[in-house]
């Protein structure tokens, strides 16, 4: 009977060495996990372009000739077109929704005809 005993023993500390290997290999894993997602934040950054437009604002110095070189002065009077173009739709379609919304609203909340 006593080598039962020490086969359950042994048993167990072969099973407490697995667990906390396998423990070891998972907390290996969450941190490539979380190393893999902090890149996959920084590629979905770069690919929105917000982080690099705002670095590239920061590294771009202005230069004070660019408000007398016509040339300069055009493709800013275009970027700002295209950008009111691009409002303007906008606006539109948002008015055009407010316009159905409150025509649906009036029509549920006026009370039924009675035709008696």
């Amino acid at each position: 009977m006593g080598g039962a005993e020490e086969e359950d023993k042994h048993e167990d500390e072969v099973e407490q060495k697995n667990k906390k290997e396998e423990k070891e290999k998972y907390d290996d894993v969450d941190e490539n996990e979380e190393e893999e997602k902090s890149k996959e934040k920084k590629k979905k950054k770069n690919k929105d372009g917000k982080e690099n437009e705002e670095d590239a604002k920061e590294k771009k110095k202005k230069n004070p000739e660019d408000k007398k070189d016509p040339i300069k002065l055009k493709q800013k009077l275009e970027r700002i077109e295209t950008k009111i173009q691009a409002l303007v739709a906008k606006k539109e379609e948002v008015l055009k929704l407010l316009h159905e919304a409150e025509a649906n609203q009036g029509e549920t909340t006026q009370p039924p005809v009675d035709p008696s």
